[in-house]
């Protein structure tokens, strides 16, 4: 208990245990919220389903099998729209972040396309490529592209400027410097950067799912909205949350295992 205390200081760090119990905490708090609410008539059943109403539905759903292919669509959607768009961002961005003249020639232009809003798009994509897949995962390359290059180039960007006079004062060369003191230092914030991003990505996909798609989890929550299934929405969107804290482990513990150096 005193380590826990004395956590609570500026940058202060505690055990996994003391994170996996407050974190569990912060969960049952809004289960028991939500079961107040619900399991005592405050709050009518059709608009908040009770929680064990939710996870009767759930376990309907997976059992019929439908919906884990709705889940497969959906994160083969998300993960191909960014993964194209991680590729094409990180050249870009570092070099953004790197050289004045490429800045110069790019950054006004990807900040231009940022503010234009992916969803306003779906209407286009579909005259242009149709409504399949090619659809789902244009509206996340472009809903996912300009924020991970702006991102990208202000991660290399902060890379202290004192890192790299230090290299040059040692004998590095302009060309080596990019890989020896600015890639190795900004890569685990880029980390950070995916992460973030990626969960932006998920927000595009289920817009583009509620505009002319057949399957994913998108579809479902539509589809229970006309058949005013409000328990089937609840699964599907405590689903989407459920899947993007797996990822954000995931995310996490890669950033511990090749970052190591950065704590």
């Amino acid at each position: 208990m005193g380590a826990l205390l004395n956590a609570f200081t500026p940058k202060g760090k505690i055990k996994p245990v003391y994170i996996f119990i407050i974190a569990a905490v912060a969960f049952g708090i809004i289960l028991g919220i939500w079961s107040a609410f619900t399991l005592t008539g405050a709050v009518d059943a059709f608009f908040l389903p009770p929680p064990t109403a939710v996870v009767k539905t759930a376990a309907d759903l997976f059992m019929r099998g439908d919906f884990l292919n709705d889940i497969g669509i959906t994160v083969f959607r998300v993960m191909t729209g960014f993964l194209i768009a991680a590729v094409v961002a990180l050249p870009l961005g570092v070099m953004i972040g790197t050289y004045a003249p490429i800045a110069a020639f790019l950054e006004y232009v990807v900040s231009f396309i940022r503010y234009l809003p992916a969803s306003a798009f779906i209407p286009l994509f579909i005259l242009w490529i149709g409504i399949d897949e090619p659809e789902k995962i244009a509206v996340i390359i472009l809903g996912s592209l300009p924020q991970l290059i702006l991102m990208i180039a202000t991660n290399v960007r902060n890379v202290p400027r004192s890192m790299i006079e230090v290299s040059y004062t040692l004998g590095t060369s302009k060309a080596d410097v990019l890989w020896k003191i600015i890639l190795p230092k900004a890569l685990p914030d880029i980390m950070d950067t995916f992460r973030t991003v990626l969960g932006w990505a998920w927000t595009y996909v289920i817009v583009a799912e509620l505009v002319g798609a057949s399957s994913g989890i998108g579809f479902m929550i539509i589809q229970s909205q006309r058949m005013m299934n409000t328990a089937n929405i609840f699964v599907g969107i405590l689903s989407i949350g459920f899947i993007g804290m797996f990822i954000d482990v995931l995310f996490k513990i890669c950033h511990k295992k090749f970052f190591f150096w950065n704590d």
